[in-house]
Protein backbone atom coordinates (compact mmCIF):
# COMPACT_ATOMS: atom_id res chain seq x y z
CA UNK A 1 0.00 0.00 0.00
CA UNK A 2 1.45 3.46 -0.92
CA UNK A 3 1.87 6.22 1.20
CA UNK A 4 -1.45 8.18 0.14
CA UNK A 5 -3.40 5.40 0.95
CA UNK A 6 -2.09 4.37 4.08
CA UNK A 7 -2.52 8.36 4.80
CA UNK A 8 -5.85 8.27 3.79
CA UNK A 9 -6.83 4.79 6.05
CA UNK A 10 -5.19 6.43 8.98
CA UNK A 11 -6.93 9.95 8.40
CA UNK A 12 -10.40 8.01 8.53
CA UNK A 13 -9.49 5.81 11.25
CA UNK A 14 -8.76 9.15 13.85
CA UNK A 15 -11.52 10.42 12.58
CA UNK A 16 -13.90 8.07 13.74
CA UNK A 17 -11.77 7.69 16.94
CA UNK A 18 -12.32 11.10 17.90
CA UNK A 19 -15.82 10.52 17.22
CA UNK A 20 -15.64 7.25 19.71
CA UNK A 21 -13.46 9.24 22.36
CA UNK A 22 -15.41 12.36 22.56
CA UNK A 23 -18.54 10.08 23.78
CA UNK A 24 -16.66 7.76 25.68
CA UNK A 25 -15.42 10.84 27.74
CA UNK A 26 -19.01 12.36 27.68
CA UNK A 27 -19.92 8.59 29.10
CA UNK A 28 -16.96 8.75 31.73
CA UNK A 29 -17.49 12.09 33.17
CA UNK A 30 -20.99 11.07 33.43
CA UNK A 31 -19.95 7.30 35.00
CA UNK A 32 -17.56 9.54 37.53
CA UNK A 33 -20.44 11.85 38.77
CA UNK A 34 -22.75 9.00 39.33
CA UNK A 35 -20.20 7.15 41.38
CA UNK A 36 -19.94 10.21 43.26
CA UNK A 37 -23.86 11.00 44.24
CA UNK A 38 -24.38 7.19 44.85
CA UNK A 39 -20.73 6.11 46.51
CA UNK A 40 -21.09 2.79 45.32
CA UNK A 41 -18.36 -0.07 44.64
CA UNK A 42 -20.41 -1.08 41.56
CA UNK A 43 -20.88 2.98 40.57
CA UNK A 44 -16.88 3.29 41.23
CA UNK A 45 -15.93 0.41 39.34
CA UNK A 46 -18.04 1.46 36.72
CA UNK A 47 -16.44 4.66 36.67
CA UNK A 48 -12.90 3.32 36.88
CA UNK A 49 -13.78 1.15 34.08
CA UNK A 50 -14.99 3.90 31.81
CA UNK A 51 -11.83 6.40 32.75
CA UNK A 52 -9.68 3.43 31.64
CA UNK A 53 -11.01 2.42 28.23
CA UNK A 54 -11.33 6.32 27.77
CA UNK A 55 -7.65 7.05 28.28
CA UNK A 56 -6.59 3.98 26.07
CA UNK A 57 -8.59 5.18 23.53
CA UNK A 58 -7.02 8.70 23.93
CA UNK A 59 -3.62 7.05 23.91
CA UNK A 60 -4.64 5.29 20.80
CA UNK A 61 -5.84 8.40 19.45
CA UNK A 62 -2.04 10.10 20.45
CA UNK A 63 -0.16 6.70 18.33
CA UNK A 64 -2.71 7.24 14.93
CA UNK A 65 -1.54 10.96 15.23
CA UNK A 66 1.73 10.36 15.42
CA UNK A 67 1.62 7.69 12.42
CA UNK A 68 -0.04 10.61 10.57
CA UNK A 69 2.23 12.53 11.13
CA UNK A 70 5.23 10.54 9.95
CA UNK A 71 3.15 9.76 6.90
CA UNK A 72 2.79 13.14 5.95
CA UNK A 73 6.95 13.94 6.72
CA UNK A 74 7.52 10.78 4.72
CA UNK A 75 5.42 11.85 1.61
CA UNK A 76 7.00 15.44 2.12
CA UNK A 77 10.13 13.72 1.27
CA UNK A 78 9.43 11.47 -1.53
CA UNK A 79 7.31 14.87 -2.98
CA UNK A 80 10.66 16.76 -2.59
CA UNK A 81 12.77 14.14 -4.17
CA UNK A 82 10.59 13.60 -7.48
CA UNK A 83 10.62 17.35 -7.57
CA UNK A 84 13.85 17.16 -7.67
CA UNK A 85 14.39 14.65 -10.49
CA UNK A 86 12.13 17.10 -11.94
CA UNK A 87 13.86 19.84 -11.67
CA UNK A 88 14.76 21.98 -14.82
CA UNK A 89 17.78 23.38 -12.87
CA UNK A 90 19.41 20.15 -13.64
CA UNK A 91 19.73 21.41 -17.31
CA UNK A 92 22.48 22.70 -19.02
CA UNK A 93 22.04 26.84 -19.89
CA UNK A 94 22.03 25.68 -24.01
CA UNK A 95 19.18 22.96 -23.04
CA UNK A 96 17.32 25.49 -21.44
CA UNK A 97 14.59 27.40 -22.65
CA UNK A 98 14.43 31.44 -22.83
CA UNK A 99 12.21 31.30 -20.07
CA UNK A 100 13.99 29.11 -17.55
CA UNK A 101 17.15 31.30 -17.93
CA UNK A 102 18.68 33.77 -16.17
CA UNK A 103 18.75 37.17 -17.31
CA UNK A 104 22.92 37.10 -18.06
CA UNK A 105 21.95 33.71 -19.85
CA UNK A 106 19.15 35.83 -21.63
CA UNK A 107 21.88 38.75 -22.35
CA UNK A 108 22.45 36.89 -25.91
CA UNK A 109 18.78 35.73 -26.66
CA UNK A 110 16.31 38.41 -29.02
CA UNK A 111 12.89 38.91 -27.89
CA UNK A 112 10.06 38.75 -30.26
Amino acid sequence: MDVSERLKRLRAEFSVGAEQLAFMEDDTAEKRLRSLMAETPIAEFEAREATRHSSALAEYQIELASSIKELELEQDSLLDRLAGELSPSDKTPSEKTPLEKTPSENAGVKSE
